[in-house]
């Protein structure tokens, strides 16, 4: 799939020294990808919208 197109965004609480962060692209039809911040034009994880909303339901609330 060609993610070309895509508008990748990083957590607010990703903080600014780089770390282990993902970016997350929920702006392409149909799929949600999901990268390595700090590998932009490595490979990408194509989820379904109904399988990542399920994903980050699930995850535990920070504070």
């Amino acid at each position: 799939m060609d993610l070309t197109g895509a508008k990748w965004r990083k957590s607010t609480r990703s903080g600014t020294s780089g770390g282990n962060c993902v970016e997350v692209a929920d702006s392409i039809s149909g799929v949600v990808g999901v990268r390595d911040s700090k590998d932009p034009s490595g490979p990408a994880l194509l989820f379904s919208p109904a399988t990542w909303r399920s994903f980050v339901a699930r995850l535990p609330e920070r504070r």
